[in-house]
C-alpha cells in the first residue's frame, strides 16, 4: 500500500478545512461545497448565457453590486474570505432581488485550483489585493510566477483583465509579471476608471489624491497548446517528485 506520510496527510487535512468552509450564495440561497460537484456547473447557479465577470477578493461589494443590477444580462461571481464582507453582499443582493450574482466565502486560490471551471470569464476584476508587504508572506499573495496561470486560466481567450493597486512597489511586481506573460496583451491606465471608484478603498484614495496603479490586459488563451508564464514554467519543470513510498 501507499505510505502517507505526515506532510501529505497535513496538506489533505488542510484541503479538507478549505472546501468545507467554503459557502456558495445564490438568488436561491446558501449552499456548500457538499451540495455540488466540482467544478461547478455555473449555469445552475445562475440563470440565463451571458457572460460571466469575476472579481477576486471583492471586498464591501461595491463594484460587483452595481455592475450586477446595471446589466442583468450579464452574469457575475465574486470571491471573498472575509465573512463579514461576504455576509454584507449577499444580504445587500437580496434586498435588491439580483437574480444574476453567485457570491463565494473561501481562499481565492483553492476555489480556483479545485472549485471553478476554466476559461468561462469574459472579464476578471481584482482590485486593491493584499500586498503581504513582508518578505515571508510573499507566497500568500495572488499574483506570483506560480498561480499567474491559475489566476488567468479564469478568463476565457479574448477576455479581459482589470487590476488596481495603491501599493505601488506591488503594483510594479505585478505589472511586470503580467507584462511578461506570452498570452496577455498588457497596458497601464493612467486615468481614473470612466465611471469613477469601482470600489470603497478606490474612492476613499482618490479623494486623499493617492496614487493608483491600474493594469488592463487581453488574455489572448492557450491556442494549440498550453504556454505557462516563464516563471511558472520554470517552478514546474523544478519541482521535486517522490515516488509514493511503496509497503507489501
Amino acid at each position: 500500500m501507499v505510505k502517507v506520510t505526515g506532510r501529505i496527510l497535513a496538506a489533505s487535512i488542510a484541503e479538507t478545512a478549505l472546501a468545507q468552509s467554503l459557502l456558495i450564495d445564490t438568488a436561491a440561497g446558501e449552499s456548500t461545497l457538499a451540495d455540488w460537484s466540482a467544478p461547478l456547473d455555473l449555469d445552475r447557479l445562475a440563470a440565463g448565457d451571458g457572460p460571466w465577470e469575476v472579481e477576486l477578493g471583492f471586498g464591501k461589494g461595491k463594484y460587483l453590486l452595481r455592475r450586477s443590477q446595471e446589466d442583468p444580462e450579464r452574469r457575475f461571481l465574486g470571491i471573498e474570505m472575509v465573512t463579514e464582507y461576504y455576509r454584507m453582499l449577499v444580504g445587500r443582493a437580496r434586498k435588491r432581488g439580483v437574480e444574476n450574482l453567485v457570491v463565494l466565502r473561501g481562499e481565492a486560490l483553492y476555489a480556483l485550483s479545485a472549485v471553478l471551471p476554466r476559461a468561462f470569464a469574459s472579464d476578471l476584476h481584482v482590485y486593491f489585493p493584499d500586498p503581504w508587504p513582508k518578505a515571508r508572506h510573499h507566497k500568500r499573495r495572488l499574483f506570483d510566477g506560480e498561480t499567474v496561470d491559475l489566476v488567468l486560466g479564469l478568463l476565457a481567450p479574448g477576455g479581459r483583465l482589470w487590476f488596481a493597486t495603491d501599493f505601488l512597489d506591488y503594483g510594479e511586481l505585478v505589472a511586470e509579471l503580467l507584462g511578461g506573460h506570452p498570452q496577455l496583451e498588457l497596458r497601464r491606465r493612467d486615468q481614473p476608471w470612466p465611471e469613477g471608484p469601482r470600489t470603497n478603498y478606490e474612492a476613499k484614495y482618490e479623494r486623499e489624491g493617492r496614487p493608483i496603479l491600474r493594469l488592463e490586459g487581453i488574455y489572448r488563451g492557450f491556442g494549440d497548446r498550453p504556454r505557462l508564464h516563464p516563471a511558472g514554467e520554470a517552478a514546474v519543470l523544478a519541482a521535486p517528485w517522490q515516488a509514493p513510498v511503496v509497503e507489501p
